[in-house]
């Protein structure tokens, strides 16, 4: 048989309960001298309290059965209904002890009356029910909390591997597109692939760097974006344009990490980009912590086919952080996209 150790509430409760219980039966047992008689105080009270000790350290032993049994928040209304059973397995059969050892020793001259059984045993039911009830509340809260900090965990361990999952489609989906960049300026001019090869290796090593926390400060973007924009130049020339204005008091803000290139990429990879038909692109904060990246609309006539990496990836990042504000806004001769900053914490 395991045997469990009381609770600190338990071992409270069953310290203020007690010296109420052994008044009120002392009262029954001994009325009118109770509190006069010397021998009541000195023989009475301790046999109360011993037999008071067994009984509830039955109880506990019960209730911790119960609990194990029927742990759950789920399965509180059984919890309840087999702790019912406390009342005629522990709490009556030592109310009918008590009043029979007594009358049965005749303990400072006791004889037993039919209404004291009664009596005694509507006290302890009283007592027993309040301090179960207390200990079911306390149960259940603690319960309450558990379940909460275990959903918490679980919703941070998902959203740590949806992060991981979107971080993964980013990297391979930049090197794919790069090489066939690299691929084109071979056939084309084997010193730009060169060039071109020596800054991929410089930004690759940054882009792995900076993508393993998920998020990262607007400074290091903007830093990060520049030397992405140099790549972009050995392949598309004056044909791409980009202007950045940046209050620098946002740089401390956060965003999620690849945001930029993620957003630039799309933009050169969904419109015409070329010398007479430059692509322009502008990158600038706004008032209510707003980081805007917006390009002129010049459609390919074939478009390559979505993947939908780019700003579902950037969205989905936002909703596992649960941040609001981020939107997409589509007209006729532009295309921009809106960031939240976050302010970082730390």
């Amino acid at each position: 048989m395991r045997f469990s150790r009381p609770l600190k509430i338990q071992v409270t409760g069953f310290w203020l309960s007690m010296p109420v219980i052994t008044l009120m039966w002392n009262a029954i047992l001994y009325p009118g001298r109770f509190l006069t008689d010397w021998r009541v105080w000195a023989f009475s009270w301790p046999i109360i309290y011993a037999i008071g000790i067994v009984s509830w350290y039955l109880h506990i032993q019960y209730d911790h059965a119960i609990r194990r049994r029927f742990p759950s928040l789920k399965q509180t209304a059984k919890r309840i209904f087999f702790k019912a059973f406390t009342n005629p397995l522990v709490m009556t059969p030592s109310v009918i002890v008590i009043f029979f050892f007594y009358d049965y020793f005749h303990v400072l001259g006791y004889r037993l009356r039919t209404a004291d059984l009664k009596w005694g045993y509507l006290i302890g039911l009283a007592i027993n029910l309040l301090f179960d009830t207390l200990w079911e509340v306390l149960y259940l809260l603690e319960k309450y909390r558990e379940s909460v900090a275990e959903k918490e965990l679980l919703e941070k361990l998902s959203m740590e591997h949806e992060f991981e999952n979107l971080k993964g489609q980013v990297n391979p989906h930049f090197l794919f597109n790069c090489f066939n960049t690299l691929s084109s300026l071979i056939e084309e001019d084997k010193k730009e692939a060169e060039h071109f090869l020596d800054e991929l290796s410089k930004v690759y090593r940054y882009l792995l760097r900076n993508n393993e926390e998920g998020i990262s400060t607007v400074e290091k973007e903007i830093k990060f974006i520049q030397s992405y924009y140099e790549l972009l130049r050995t392949r598309y020339g004056e044909g791409l344009q980009l202007n950045i204005e940046i209050d620098r008091r946002y740089y401390p803000y956060q965003l999620p990490t690849l945001s930029l290139q993620l957003l630039v990429e799309n933009a050169v990879k969904h419109n015409i980009v070329s010398r007479q038909r430059p692509l322009v692109m502008d990158i600038f904060t706004a008032a209510g912590n707003k980081l805007v990246v917006n390009n002129n609309l010049q459609r390919k006539t074939m478009n390559n086919p979505s993947t939908r990496i780019g700003l579902s990836n950037i969205q989905a990042k936002y909703r596992l952080m649960k941040q609001e504000g981020f939107q997409v806004v589509e007209g006729e001769n532009n295309f921009m996209v809106v960031l939240p900053l976050i302010w970082n914490n730390n």
